[in-house]
């Protein structure tokens, strides 16, 4: 791990126009469960009972206790100093732009201006039918529409396409990338696990475990998110 700390800080002292990828695992630290560990989300419901639009239209009463529930849990949630690390870092104008598949805008609350949600974000609130805009306590207190349609979160359910201005954003900058470092996710994520590969630039990966994808990286570093990202901006 000691000399992926060291060429990892190499590459990123080096970088002008990084891309920074995260997942779950980047926000862990924060109090928020993943998807896929032992004690993720989809090892405790099934997500194709609770994350699919068919679920909002024929099982809106499981889908909102859900989904409320994870709304509420983000309250009093703050970033980690791993998200804080990255702001610094574009800040500093190592890094160009940040891609998450994460929904609980903890880099935009860190400082990072430029951030693209692949996924959507918890925060927001819209009809299911006709996409108008709603509020989060309209959403928490199972509230209709004035069109009739159940509200939801602004996030991308299975089987809906990407945001196409967040996903052209991220690989536009990929494509120009010196350096894409992707955190916390176990890459098994169908068209963001695709992304790494779009890049002449060196790749860092930081995960909790293998993903079986090692060999496509310059560097691995098998570790939590904030400790391996505080190590290498010591270095710096």
């Amino acid at each position: 791990m000691r000399s992926g700390i060291d060429e990892a800080a190499r590459f990123v002292k080096g970088a002008s126009k990084a891309v920074v990828l995260t997942g779950a695992g980047m926000s862990t630290e924060a109090g928020i469960p993943d998807f896929r560990s032992k004690a993720g989300w989809w090892n405790q419901v099934d997500p194709m009972t609770l994350a699919t639009p068919d679920a909002v239209e024929l099982n809106y009463d499981q889908f909102h206790a859900f989904y409320a529930d994870r709304v509420r849990r983000l309250e009093g949630i703050v970033p980690t100093p791993g998200h804080v690390i990255l702001a610094n870092w574009e800040l500093a104008g190592r890094v160009a732009l940040t891609a998450t598949q994460n929904v609980d805008g903890l880099h935009q609350a860190a400082g990072s201006r430029n951030v693209k949600e692949l996924h959507g974000s918890i925060a927001g609130f819209c009809c299911h039918l006709c996409r108008a805009r709603a509020d989060r306590t309209s959403f928490l207190c199972r509230e209709n529409c004035s069109c009739g349609g159940p509200l939801r979160p602004e996030v991308v359910l299975f089987g809906e396409s990407l945001p196409q201005l967040a996903w052209d954003s991220t690989v536009q900058a990929i494509e120009e990338a010196d350096l894409v470092i992707v955190i916390g996710t176990s890459l098994q994520v169908y068209p963001v696990n695709s992304l790494p590969s779009l890049t002449d630039g060196h790749l860092i990966l930081i995960n909790a475990e293998p993903t079986g994808q090692e060999s496509a990286f310059d560097v691995f570093i098998q570790g939590k998110a904030g400790a391996s990202l505080r190590a290498i901006d010591d270095l710096l």
